[in-house]
C-alpha cells in the first residue's frame, strides 16, 4: 500500500473505477484499471484518470514502492494514448469540437449539451500532442513497450516517457513511405533551400507523394533504402526523425559530403544538440540556421503538426553568404569554425 500523503484532484466515474482498481496492486486489479481506460469515451474523463495517477506515481515514488510507481505510470501512459486515440476518432467524424459558446448561434440546451474542448478539458499543447503520438504507434508495438517498462520498474519511468514519443514521433512523423502518417516540410522553408542550391539532385529520405513538393531529380523510398545507394549533386535531406535511422541518414550525409560526391546539402533536423547524431553533423557542415519558432510540418491532408522542440538547418557547400541571406528569414546563422 502507498502511505506518502499526496494532493490529487478526487477522480469520478471511469476515472475513479481506473484509479480504484489500481490500488493495491496485483496483476488483476492492473488489468481492471487498463479495461476502465479502454471503456473512457470522453476527453475529460481521461484527463481525470491521468491526473490521478500522475499523483498517484509521485506518492508511491515518496513511499519507494517502485512498481506501484511503474503501474502508475503505465496508467498514466495508457490513459493519454486513450485521449489520443479519441482525439483523432472525433477529427475524423464529428471535426474539432467548437465548445460550450453561446456565441455561435445555438440554444441554451443545445449549448450546455455540446463536446468541450481540449482546452476546456485542461488539455495543453504538449499533452495533446503527446498523446498523439503514442495513438500513433501501433497497439502491438504499445503493449511490448508498456509491458517492459513495468518489468523493469520505476527507475525507467521518465526513459520510457521519452521512447514512448520517440515511438510515437516515428509513426506520426516518418518520412518514409507513402501514407497517412507522413509529415512533409512547409513548401516555404523548401524554397529557402532552392535559393541557396538551385535545385535539388537528389532527396534520399522521401516518398513519392513527398517528392511532389520537394520535386528533386531523383529519390529514394523506404522501399529502395537511400542508405545502400550513393549520393550525388544537390541533396536535401529530411531524415527520419527516430532512432538508429537519423543517426545512419547523419553518417551516411557525413561521407558523402567528405568523398566529394555530394556537391552541396540542405539537412532538417530537430536541434538536438547534444547528441552525437547532431554533433557529427555539426562538425562537418558549413553553416547552420537555427530556427526561430518551430517548423510546422503539413500532413498530406493539410494538418499542421505542432513539434515539441526547435529545428535546424545544416548546410553543406561553399556560399555561406547565400545560406545567410535566405535563411536569415527563419533564424539565426552560425557559421561553423573547425
Amino acid at each position: 500500500m502507498i502511505r506518502a500523503e499526496v494532493s490529487a484532484p478526487k477522480p469520478n466515474g471511469i476515472a475513479a473505477r481506473a484509479i480504484a482498481a489500481s490500488h493495491g496492486g496485483g496483476l488483476a486489479r492492473y488489468d481492471a484499471a487498463c479495461r476502465a481506460i479502454s471503456e473512457a469515451v470522453a476527453v475529460d474523463e481521461l484527463k481525470d484518470i491521468r491526473d490521478e495517477a500522475m499523483a498517484m506515481s509521485a506518492a508511491a515514488r515518496i513511499a519507494k514502492n517502485k512498481q506501484a510507481e511503474a503501474d502508475m505510470m503505465s496508467i498514466r501512459f495508457r490513459a493519454e494514448r486513450r485521449l489520443g486515440e479519441l482525439m483523432a476518432a472525433q477529427r475524423a467524424t464529428v471535426g474539432t469540437a467548437q465548445g460550450r459558446r453561446s456565441d455561435l448561434g445555438f440554444s441554451e440546451t443545445q449549448v450546455e449539451a455540446a463536446p468541450i474542448t481540449l482546452e476546456e478539458a485542461g488539455i495543453d499543447k504538449n499533452l495533446a500532442d503527446r498523446a498523439r503520438k503514442y495513438a500513433a504507434i501501433p497497439e502491438q508495438e504499445f503493449e511490448q513497450r508498456i509491458d517492459s517498462y513495468r518489468e523493469s520498474v520505476a527507475e525507467q519511468g521518465e526513459r520510457a516517457m521519452a521512447d514512448l514519443i520517440a515511438a510515437g514521433e516515428k509513426h506520426v512523423r516518418g518520412t518514409f513511405g507513402t501514407g497517412e502518417n507522413e509529415w512533409y516540410t512547409p513548401d516555404e522553408h523548401l524554397e529557402l533551400a532552392r535559393a541557396v542550391l538551385g535545385s535539388f539532385d537528389l532527396d534520399p529520405a522521401s516518398s513519392h507523394v513527398a517528392n511532389r513538393k520537394v520535386q528533386a531529380k531523383q529519390f529514394f523510398s523506404e522501399e529502395t533504402n537511400g542508405l545502400d545507394k550513393p549520393w550525388s549533386g544537390n541533396v536535401w535531406l529530411n531524415p527520419p526523425y527516430a532512432q538508429p535511422a537519423i543517426s545512419h541518414f547523419a553518417d551516411k550525409m557525413v561521407d558523402e559530403w567528405v568523398r566529394g560526391e555530394v556537391t552541396g546539402a540542405i539537412v532538417l533536423t530537430h536541434n538536438y544538440t547534444d547528441t552525437a547524431w547532431f554533433q557529427k553533423l555539426a562538425r562537418s557542415a558549413t553553416a547552420i540556421c537555427f530556427t526561430r519558432g518551430r517548423v510546422r510540418f503539413v500532413s498530406p491532408t493539410g494538418e499542421l503538426a505542432a513539434p515539441t522542440q526547435g529545428q535546424a538547418f545544416f548546410y553543406f557547400g561553399h556560399n555561406v553568404d547565400a545560406f545567410a541571406q535566405s535563411f536569415g528569414e527563419v533564424g539565426f546563422i552560425a557559421e561553423v569554425r573547425r
